[in-house]
């Protein structure tokens, strides 16, 4: 009877696995902790959504008692991974490249207990790739692959049957310095174990064969599946194009969106890849989403886990309300954080205190914020039930609006037709 390793199992019944390199991994795990790891290459200074399947697998490694490994490829993403691209990538600078990775590192570190040396690490591999020397490394590492064998793999195979783009020298090469990667950690910090994205196994396989041959160790893989939606679109992709970690490229508001649209089809399952709820909680979650699909109570918990996981719990404590007061809900007393959130989501204007005591008009209010194009527009838009203050229709096209309208921490918000929100701020 062979033993169920925990820490696998969690990752079997979410959906993280798609391959191993071996049959008795289990067992492997199960024999004492392990240090895994994970790469990722600074091509832009935030990861995306896409990232978010390794940075939880590697999450729940740590949850079961595992080591966890960061790696930031300030090294290997000066060259470019073909695994995937059906053309070369750009190449960035130097002085990009460790920006990026530096930023990456950074929003890295946010998933996962660093608190000492011995809990988890988060490295860079321009530490020790940008200081090898060619005619050695050859010699020494070089020598353990065979060409044969490397024209073989689907990233290259893909390519060099691609005839307008094929693959370059750079390129072919990346292979090398990521199993020098797994290498270099099963030496100096005795890494044992890799995980990637399923276009990354022939990059793992090059690696635990590399560690066999010059360490002569034992060291194993874990791929995942690359995820699409139940309509079989790419994963974290808006119609504006990619759904970013970083806060200042998607908002948390936006991030709180992006999950809350999930299809019924897909929450379950993102519940399970995306969200630490034990699966007691997720099977009820899912056994509403049948019996109550309306309420959509799956996704609300999916939109606020995931934007936890992301930008902390304080984020969705401000980006709840936000979400209630842009489809059309009124709060009476929105914290300092959710106004700021709003601020970041809807046009804002800014008018002094004193023009309040005298009072404005509410015509003059509405050209001011944009919301109609002339004075004329604006008496229109009032007559035909089209404005609202702090979501109550206004029908005066001659009021003022004063201090006593103020009802939020020096705000009020201003709404023409359902969807056009501007937010005014008192100096």
């Amino acid at each position: 009877m062979h033993h169920k390793d925990a820490f696998l199992e969690e990752l079997r019944w979410r959906g993280f696995l798609e391959s191993t390199t071996s049959d008795d991994l289990d067992s492997f795990l199960a024999e004492s902790r392990r240090t895994m790891y994970v790469g990722f290459d600074p091509t832009a200074d935030s990861l995306h959504l896409g990232s978010l399947i390794p940075v939880m697998a590697l999450a729940h490694a740590q949850r079961h008692g595992h080591k966890p490994l960061v790696l930031v490829g300030g090294g290997t993403g000066l060259i470019g991974d073909p695994s995937g691209k059906t053309a070369e990538r750009t190449l960035l600078t130097r002085e990009k490249t460790d920006s990026n990775a530096a930023a990456i590192g950074h929003q890295l570190s946010r998933f996962f207990d660093l608190s000492s040396v011995d809990r988890g690490l988060v490295l860079n591999n321009a530490e020790w790739l940008t200081g090898l020397h060619l005619i050695e490394f050859l010699r020494d590492i070089g020598k353990h692959f065979s060409v044969n064998e490397m024209v073989k793999r689907d990233a290259v195979r893909m390519r060099l049957e691609e005839r307008d783009h094929g693959i370059s020298y750079t390129e072919f090469s990346y292979m090398l310095l990521q199993a020098y990667d797994f290498y270099y950690l099963s030496q100096h910090y005795d890494c044992d174990v890799q995980m990637g994205g399923s276009d990354q196994w022939g990059n793992i396989l090059s690696g635990k064969e590399l560690i066999r041959r010059i360490l002569g160790k034992r060291s194993e893989g874990i791929t995942f599946p690359l995820l699409t939606t139940s309509t079989g679109k790419k994963f974290g992709k808006t119609e504006e194009g990619a759904v970013w970690l970083d806060a200042n490229r998607t908002s948390p508001y936006q991030m709180y969106q992006y999950w809350l649209q999930t299809a019924d089809g897909d929450a379950g399952r993102y519940l399970k890849l995306f969200t630490f709820l034990p699966q007691e909680r997720i099977a009820e979650l899912e056994r509403e989403a049948v019996e109550a699909p309306e309420k959509r109570e799956a996704q609300r918990m999916l939109a606020a886990e995931c934007t936890a996981v992301i930008h902390g719990r304080e984020a969705v404590t401000a980006v709840v309300p936000v979400s209630r007061i842009l489809f059309g809900q009124y709060e009476d007393n929105p914290s300092r954080e959710t106004i700021a959130m709003l601020a970041q989501e809807v046009p804002v204007t800014e008018i002094p205190g004193e023009e309040l005591g005298v009072g404005i008009g509410l015509v003059d209010l509405a050209v001011r914020t944009k919301l109609a194009e002339s004075k004329g527009m604006a008496r229109k838009l009032i007559d035909g039930g089209g404005l609202y203050m702090n979501n109550e229709r206004q029908t005066q096209a001659n009021r003022l609006v004063q201090a006593a309208d103020i009802r939020w921490d020096g705000a009020l918000l201003l709404r023409s037709g359902k969807k056009n929100y501007h937010l005014v701020r008192v100096k």
